[in-house]
């Protein structure tokens, strides 16, 4: 039996460790945080990423958690109303789509619940090394005993530890795209009731919407940059620079920077892509954002992290676990859909993408090669 570390326990690491199992294969799940992270915003699952959840047998149970937005308002920077709207929503695009928008957190514990005891998790630890042979590949952790895999995937995102371990530093591969984002959890102190609210001015924007039958806030808040030399581990710093940049954005923006230094969760990164002329590089691969992150710009992340875990386990299952043959397979595959919907991003910076480019980017492979 094919052994497999995948570094991440995210919905691309959950999925891939889903179907690798289905496939007889022994993966094992590494991740830094204690357990499955908490937190994070309204993601998105569309086109072919809902054949998915379907083949997995999560597409009903995903449905039945989606967000319930009865539409979303437009502030200017004083917190004025610009217009609204009871057709769509900037964060899931229309209401009477197929698509599905859920919270972030319930679609990765709904991938960790069905995985059950049969694969094994390492929580609280994270590599420090990789060496590769005609044996496996040997990994080292910051806490663990050292321990041989046939095959490492990093699933580990925007900052992948893997890809920097197997491919080199960061700074190769990563395109940034002009802004940063924040994203956090506080109170439902605004009292709306299925209602998404954007503020956008000259210091940035502001979205928030309610979650847990309307008893949270989600709060997501943007400004313009450059490069920010900041530590992407520590949080209160991120916090610092985010209060001094969003302080001249009104409405009901500086309730909401105070209640982030109390938030249980917090989130903040640059809006970047990561572009690779390659994948993999032995018995290493590299899936979801750690290969192809399109940003959350582009609304695509999840579908891709959906799509590629679930192309490449296929393709292993396919080559018999001829990794050669099977991360090859995976990028021809998966590289055409991953640049049409990184181009999502990249090319409309300003704002959302066109509804008919969104419909081709999410359509356009299949899931049967």
């Amino acid at each position: 039996m094919k052994t497999v570390l995948i570094s991440g326990a995210g919905v691309a690491g959950l999925t891939l460790a889903h179907r690798l199992r289905h496939h007889g294969f022994a993966p094992t799940v590494l991740e830094r945080a204690p357990g499955v992270r908490p937190g994070g915003q309204a993601i998105d699952v569309r086109g072919v990423a809902l054949d998915v959840l379907d083949r997995m047998g999560l597409l009903a149970e995903a449905r039945k958690a989606r967000t319930t937005m009865r539409g979303m308002s437009m502030l200017d920077g004083d917190g004025n109303e610009l217009w609204r709207s009871t057709e769509m929503t900037y964060s899931s695009g229309r209401l009477d789509s197929d698509d599905i928008e859920l919270l972030r957190e319930d679609l990765t514990h709904l991938l960790h619940r069905r995985l059950g005891d049969d694969v094994e998790f390492l929580f609280g630890d994270s590599l420090t090394a990789l060496e590769q042979d005609r044996d496996g590949i040997h990994a080292r952790f910051e806490h663990g005993r050292p321990r041989t895999f046939d095959l490492v995937v990093g699933a580990d995102g925007l900052h992948s530890k893997v890809r920097h371990l197997a491919f080199g530093e960061e700074g190769q591969f990563i395109r940034h795209l002009g802004s940063h984002l924040a994203v956090f959890t506080t109170d439902n102190f605004l009292g709306l009731d299925d209602w998404q609210v954007w503020l956008q001015g000259a210091a940035g924007t502001c979205c928030v919407y309610p979650a847990r039958d309307n008893t949270e806030l989600r709060a997501t808040l943007g400004f313009m940059s450059d490069r920010i030399d900041y530590d992407h581990r520590d949080t209160e710093q991120q916090k610092s620079l985010l209060a001094d940049r969003m302080a001249g954005l009104g409405g009901d923006t500086p309730k909401l920077l105070e209640a982030m230094w109390t938030a249980p969760d917090f989130y903040f990164d640059a809006m970047a892509q990561i572009h690779m002329d390659r994948w993999s590089t032995g018995r290493a691969t590299l899936i979801g954002d750690a290969a192809h992150c399109p940003s959350p710009l582009s609304g695509q992340g999840t579908s891709l992290a959906l799509v590629g875990a679930y192309v490449l386990a296929d393709e292993l299952a396919e080559a018999d676990g001829d990794h050669h043959t099977a991360f090859a397979r995976y990028e021809e595959r998966m590289r055409p859909f991953a640049d049409l919907n990184q181009a999502l991003a990249a090319e409309n910076s300003g704002g959302a993408a066109p509804e008919g480019a969104l419909d081709r980017a999410k359509n356009a492979m299949s899931l049967d090669g």
